[in-house]
């Protein structure tokens, strides 16, 4: 069972910045993949930026270039760096963790973090 602890949230004007962490508890394997998804009030989950072990980055269009995903394996954390942030960023952001184990694959998710972008 692995267990993930966000911080980092909160309310910011537009054009401001924020920066989100996860830390990754209780795997008895190397974490595959770590990442961050959204959801925003009447809308799907969506993923907004995935960084595979070893592997390259994955970001959602709207925030390529504003947003930057980082990962520190000795201490299985995962960063979000939320630059030029824009009111449609506003969503609860979820941690998302990955593991695999004889080939099968183990998601495993945050409580969540409420981002709010408003003047």
């Amino acid at each position: 069972q692995v267990q993930l602890v966000e911080s980092g949230g909160g309310l910011v004007q537009p054009g401001g910045s924020l920066r989100l962490s996860c830390a990754a508890s209780g795997s008895r394997v190397s974490i595959n993949v770590m990442g961050w998804y959204r959801q925003a009030p009447g809308k799907q989950r969506e993923l907004v930026a995935s960084l595979p072990s070893g592997g390259s980055t994955t970001y959602e269009d709207s925030v390529k270039g504003r947003f930057t995903i980082s990962r520190d394996n000795a201490k299985n954390t995962v960063y979000l760096q939320m630059n030029s942030l824009k009111p449609e960023d506003t969503a609860v952001y979820y941690c998302h963790a990955q593991i695999k184990i004889l080939g099968l694959s183990y998601n495993y998710w945050g409580q969540g973090t409420q981002v709010t972008v408003s003047s």
